[in-house]
């Protein structure tokens, strides 16, 4: 485990630990995108968590930190999802948005038809605007272990009927958190501690921020509305020792000290391959015939941002890895290291 420890030290992220530096998503795209909406702030080294089994068999660097998480946010929101579908706000993945939540961008054309199950996989093509960003700045969007796309980025690819096109864009995902806001109609930061963070153990150092602009009135209370990443500012900040948390209740069927917290029908949602991005589930990366990361199990499902961060759940050895600050074209090969440690044991 040493030597993984040590490849994960030797291969650290490429961006700088201050913001000041090379530091940051919106940094690829082309103007106006290109610009911070939102706070974001200097980053540790290299920090990592593993947990088999319930305990935690190494750490390293800071992982009692609160750092930027960018998109693993978006597992986090998968999560609120299953919240919202468990106490009955959101029963049917396959019904049009619209319905549920009228009036904030899923009334008319093509967005009218969009569902929880689209947005929640990527898959909803919505048109539009969000706290001054178009879905435009994402299209032809090129992601690690997606397909290439055939276009630009931000160039305005011709859209598609939903459910026929898988694009990793975070204005539809910042879309559905909105949405997400308008079905709790409490700001999601404080749903999140009440039904996630706070039963399941975690300490109260994390943070979950909107854009400086991206406050809604609701029932006449002021609200933020949180993005599902950093890629424009803000986002969850977390240590990589709350995310084990996190990842351990998902490994454990959804539950935490004796408490459900999350279905196991959600949870089984989650993990159900999209059919025409069979790598991926509601927000996560699924290692589908072991494409996304080879030298794991294909049970393997992960939450990845960039910077790089990662939560890897592995159910075939009971193990939660959290592994943050990893320049990412090396991740595969730490996975590997990390469960031949692990395998060497439990030998």
């Amino acid at each position: 485990m040493q030597q993984a420890i040590q490849f994960a030290n030797d291969h650290e992220s490429t961006w700088d630990r201050s913001v000041k530096g090379n530091f940051g998503v919106h940094l690829n795209d082309p103007p106006p995108w290109n610009r911070l909406l939102g706070p974001i702030h200097d980053r540790g080294p290299v920090s990592g968590v593993v947990v088999v089994d319930g305990k935690t068999v190494a750490e390293w660097g800071e992982p009692e930190r609160a750092d930027l998480t960018f998109s693993v946010a978006k597992l986090y929101l998968a999560i609120l999802a299953g919240v919202a579908h468990d106490r009955g706000l959101l029963p049917d993945v396959d019904e049009p948005v619209g319905k549920r939540v009228p009036g904030i961008g899923f009334d008319e054309g093509r967005n009218a038809s969009i569902t929880w199950r689209h947005l929640l996989q990527q898959t909803s093509e919505w048109e539009g605007e969000r706290f001054g960003v178009s879905d435009q700045a994402d299209r032809y969007r090129a992601v690690t272990f997606g397909v290439p796309p055939d276009g630009k980025k931000g160039d305005a690819r011709p859209l598609q009927e939903p459910g026929t096109y898988w694009e990793y864009n975070d204005v539809r995902i910042n879309q559905l958190s909105y949405a997400l806001l308008h079905l709790f109609r409490k700001p999601l930061p404080e749903v999140f501690r009440e039904a996630v963070t706070r039963p399941i153990g975690c300490s109260e150092d994390w943070q979950w921020v909107g854009y400086d602009e991206a406050w809604v009135e609701i029932d006449g209370q002021r609200m933020p509305s949180v993005p599902g990443g950093s890629h424009w500012g803000g986002g969850m900040s977390i240590s990589a020792r709350d995310q084990a948390l996190i990842g351990q209740m998902l490994l454990n069927d959804g539950q935490a000290n004796g408490r459900q917290i999350l279905s196991r029908e959600w949870l089984q949602a989650m993990r159900t391959p999209c059919a025409i991005a069979p790598y991926y589930g509601y927000l996560i990366w699924l290692n589908h015939e072991g494409r996304v990361f080879p030298s794991v199990p294909a049970s393997s499902f992960f939450g990845v941002g960039a910077g790089s961060s990662f939560t890897w759940v592995e159910p075939e050895r009971k193990m939660v890895v959290i592994v943050r600050w990893l320049n990412s074209a090396h991740a595969d090969a730490l996975f590997g290291k990390i469960l031949a440690a692990v395998d060497a044991g439990a030998a």
